[in-house]
């Protein structure tokens, strides 16, 4: 489980990270005294608007955690092991986004309420990736594979006995074999 928090945290850091330096990248610096590193993205949108739009995000990755629940409950009808575990999987890292994007929307609704506009951006940013990591869940949900589910009824095995086949068993061995006895191998060494 601390593996799996640590692997969602270098992950959520990559992204941010590629995220503000391409911005960052792309702009030029007005004074050149300024000494922040320059990790700031800028939203276009109005407080109100953040709240839409992250109500939004919200509403629709829940609706991407019922239909990857949808399929699990196919998959557990089907008593397709493979696949449930796959789906299983997925669903609860659905799940933590989610419930991730919950908190992250309360805490958007705080920072506009303060109106810390600079939280306000980075909780809305957060909720942007986690909507991201969803839809990315949702296709490696749909990716999941099964058992193979092509039988075509009972097996049925056919044997069919060669007539040019000698009627004796050659697999008996005669009473008395030839057994030599292997060399003596004299050492100087006694």
């Amino acid at each position: 489980m601390r593996t799996r928090k640590l692997g969602w945290g270098i992950f959520v850091c990559a992204l941010l990270s590629a995220a503000y330096g391409v911005a960052d990248a792309q702009t030029t610096k007005a004074n050149p005294s300024d000494t922040s590193v320059g990790m700031q993205r800028q939203v276009n949108l109005t407080p109100q608007e953040q709240l839409a739009q992250a109500d939004a995000f919200v509403a629709r990755m829940g609706v991407t955690g019922a239909g990857v629940r949808r399929m699990l409950e196919q998959a557990r009808s089907q008593r397709d092991v493979v696949k449930t575990l796959c789906l299983n999987d997925k669903l609860n890292q659905i799940d933590v986004a989610v419930r991730s994007a919950q908190d992250r929307r309360a805490a958007l609704e705080q920072a506009n309420i303060r109106k810390d506009s600079d939280l306000a951006n980075h909780e809305f940013t957060i909720l942007t990736v986690l909507r991201q990591r969803v839809e990315q869940l949702h296709a490696e949900a749909n990716q999941c594979i099964g058992e193979e589910a092509v039988l075509f009824g009972e097996t049925k095995i056919t044997t069919t006995i060669d007539t040019n086949l000698p009627h004796e068993d050659p697999s008996s061995y005669p009473d008395n074999p030839i057994v030599s006895i292997p060399p003596v191998i004299a050492s100087p060494y006694k």
